[in-house]
Parts: C-alpha cells; structure tokens; sequence
C-alpha cells in the first residue's frame, strides 16, 4: 500500500462523458494496472428539454395552465402588488411584457417544449418584479 503510487485522470469529453482512469504502480515490484470507468451525464436543461418535448400530447393543459392561470392569478398578483407599493410604471410594463409573451407564444402555436420554459420564465420576472416593489416599497 505505501509502495504504490496512484494516479487519477479525470477527462470530460465534448459528449459529455466523464471518463475517470486510476492507475496503480507498486513502486516495490514494478507492477502497474489500471481501473478505467465511464458515466454519462445530461445536463439539467437537458433533462428539462426532454421533460418538455414528452409533454406535447398534454399541449391544451400547458396552454390553459399558462394562460388561465398566469393571466387570471399570477399578472393579477404582481399588477396589485405594484400598484399598492408605489405604482412604478417600469414595473408595471415589465409585468404586462411578461404576460404578452406568453399570449404570444400560445398564440403562435408554438411546441410545448416553448410554451413551458417560456410560461416558467414569466413567473420568474414576476416574482423577481414583485420582490423589486416590495424593496423599492421598504427602502
């Protein structure tokens, strides 16, 4: 075991295949060996892309969900929230943006694999809109 040297080579390939080869010298005797294994991976866009492209067959739910829902509950939430905290008008065309590209998109009938990372993304301005006129309201 002290007579050995290891040495460990971490390659990642384009493909996005983590290759690890361990190779083992007994300093004492000479003899040497190696260990190699392969793992691939995806990425988590990736993952979220497959995830959405599986979900086409449920096409009418993610266009109701995003536009019933995101007009009726989650535009209405962020419009109140602005206004009620100073009624910034940058705040308040940002939040009208976010919910015209979503109208936009499932208007164009576009795949889901849009409709879902765009509907997801206006939530996010959203809320990222609603935490400025909570702060801008404090400050």
């Amino acid at each position: 075991m002290f007579g050995e040297i290891c040495v460990v080579k971490l390659v990642i390939l384009k493909t996005q295949t983590m290759k690890a080869t361990l190779h083992h010298q007994d300093v004492s005797s000479g003899n040497q060996f190696n260990t190699s294994y392969s793992h691939a991976y995806t990425s988590l866009w990736e993952r979220f892309m497959t995830y959405a492209s599986s979900q086409e067959e449920k096409r009418f739910f993610w266009t109701a969900l995003s536009l019933v829902g995101h007009g009726t509950f989650f535009t209405i939430i962020t419009f109140a929230t602005v206004i009620l905290t100073g009624n910034i008008f940058a705040l308040l065309a940002v939040t009208c943006a976010t919910m015209m590209v979503v109208l936009a998109v499932n208007l164009a009938a576009l795949p889901v694999k849009y409709i879902i990372p765009v509907f997801f993304g206006s939530l996010l301005v959203d809320v990222l809109v609603i935490i400025t006129a909570l702060v801008l309201w404090v400050h």
